[in-house]
């Protein structure tokens, strides 16, 4: 019997890094800009080499969740414990296909603004509507989202360790992109920053 949960993660996680290469595509061709899979900056170059093989065991975990069930996951069948881990599974697995929607909406809310990795030199607009009103990196709060998703839907230590290097991950990356249009953006960007919050919206402007 299929795992479901496991089966919505994966189809998820494949739509969703598809939609990055096809952003960087469309912003190559469209644009004419890079995508940023190369990074040039100095704090993404260090962080590339790790923060590549995350993304692929990311994808492979809820494949081999898929393939081989409950018992590589080493949770009972259901009806096996007292609760059936398959309803928070399933919901986290919807969850997390909501996570992606909003992350395309996100992507198209940037448009020819978007890109992978910060791109010393190059001019980018100062997006703040939408859901950029409330938080300077909604992508980002969505991919932690997704990423607690994942630790639900495949329960295992290998997940988890992978958490534990995309959190923090997403935290140097949003401040590595908040020196980068600080710099490009100067006092707008800073008044726009005590207007949101980095993942989370802010419960009062500050002052």
């Amino acid at each position: 019997m299929i795992d479901l949960p496991s089966a919505i993660l994966s189809a998820t996680l494949s739509a969703y890094w598809t939609g990055v290469g096809v952003m960087a595509v469309v912003n190559r061709w469209r644009h004419g800009r890079p995508a940023g899979l190369w990074p040039s900056n100095r704090v993404e170059r260090l962080l590339w080499p790790i923060w590549v093989p995350v993304v692929v065991l990311w994808n492979v975990l809820p494949w081999q969740a898929l393939c081989r069930g409950h018992a590589w996951l080493g949770l009972a069948q259901p009806g096996r414990v007292p609760i059936d881990l398959n309803v928070p599974r399933l919901l986290a697995a919807l969850l997390g296909f909501g996570c992606f929607a909003a992350t395309a909406a996100c992507w198209m809310r940037l448009g020819r603004n978007w890109s992978v990795a910060v791109l010393p030199g190059q001019k980018a607009e100062l997006v703040r509507n939408g859901p950029y009103a409330v938080v300077r990196h909604p992508i980002y709060a969505l991919s932690i989202a997704l990423m607690l998703c994942s630790v639900v839907v495949v329960p295992t230590w290998a997940m988890l360790a992978l958490a534990l290097v995309h959190l923090p991950f997403m935290r140097i990356k949003a401040r590595s992109e908040e020196r980068f249009l600080r710099a490009l953006h100067g006092q707008p960007y800073s008044d726009y920053c005590r207007h949101t919050g980095r993942f989370f919206p802010r419960l009062r402007a500050a002052g």
